[in-house]
């Protein structure tokens, strides 16, 4: 199937991004959200990001402009209905997700594919509350979105594999890499990342170092771009404990077993970068 419109529910950092990087590859696409002070925000960012790109060569200012004249803003779902694809970019929440889910179940046409940016969430459970399971499918964008390469592309028990081809294919026209992975806990870019970000909290719970020096030894020692201390800032505190906990309940495996300073974090509002605080200070 070709996709030629798409849309993007939720306009925060990551549905942004995907939102961005469709528009650039040509698809008419609806930037969703209930609250439209987001949307404007998203697009202002995104106009300020492509301005950058032009100064610097990257595309030209024609591209610049069919890019942004491709984002439709939208205040509902409605215009799914018109859709090949819809891909949701919500809070990782398996409840508000699935309904979400249901609600595009009954607005789409039999021919639309339903994909999760979940990073964490079982794509076999949002899929079972559709009457079309065999097109549900995740797509996990890695942030940022627009120079990231990777999209973990994950099948549920139902997912039919004329689905799995066709985002494979959309991740490609997209100019990123799809990568399959198994419908489970984490899937792989989560299940390997979040404990050692978990680890590395630990060792400052446990005074082995600094935050500054457990992320001067994970760049300088094994080459990492960035701290993992770092990283869950910029990743938020509160979805690293959101997705520490999924894959503690389920695996059922002490090793994924939250940190209790990664909590305490979460639970004074110290979130990371978005909140100015976390284990790093960015007031």
């Amino acid at each position: 199937m070709t996709i030629n419109t798409a849309m993007v529910i939720g306009a925060g950092q990551m549905g942004g991004g995907i939102a961005q990087v469709m528009a650039a590859a040509g698809h008419r696409v609806y930037l969703a959200d209930s609250d439209p002070a987001a949307i404007a925000s998203r697009l202002e960012f995104i106009d300020g990001l492509l301005s950058k790109d032009v100064a610097k060569g990257r595309v030209d200012e024609a591209a610049k402009t069919a890019t942004l004249a491709n984002l439709i803003p939208v205040s509902g779902l409605t215009e799914a209905v018109k859709c090949d694809l819809v891909v949701e970019a919500i809070v990782e929440n398996i409840e508000a997700k699935t309904a979400v889910f249901r609600e595009l179940d009954v607005i789409c046409p039999d021919r639309t594919i339903l994909a999760s940016n979940t990073s964490s969430l079982p794509i076999t459970e949002i899929a079972a509350a559709t009457a079309r399971p065999e097109k549900v499918i995740g797509m996990h964008f890695m942030n940022p979105v627009p120079v990231m390469k990777l999209v973990e592309v994950v099948s549920g028990l139902a997912t039919a594999p004329a689905t799995l081809a066709d985002i494979r294919q959309e991740a490609l026209d997209l100019g990123k890499i799809p990568v399959e992975a198994r419908d489970v806990p984490g899937f792989v870019s989560n299940r390997v990342l979040m404990p050692m970000i978990n680890e590395a909290v630990y060792c400052l719970y446990e005074g082995v170092a600094s935050a500054e020096d457990i992320d001067t030894v994970m760049k300088l020692g094994m080459n990492h771009p960035m701290g993992p201390l770092t990283l869950a800032d910029f990743i938020g505190l509160d979805t690293c404990l959101y997705i520490m906990e999924v894959l503690y309940r389920g695996y059922a495996d002490s090793k994924y077993r939250p940190c209790p300073l990664l909590r305490q974090y979460v639970n004074a509002g110290w979130h990371g970068k978005k909140s100015g605080r976390g284990f790093f200070n960015y007031a």
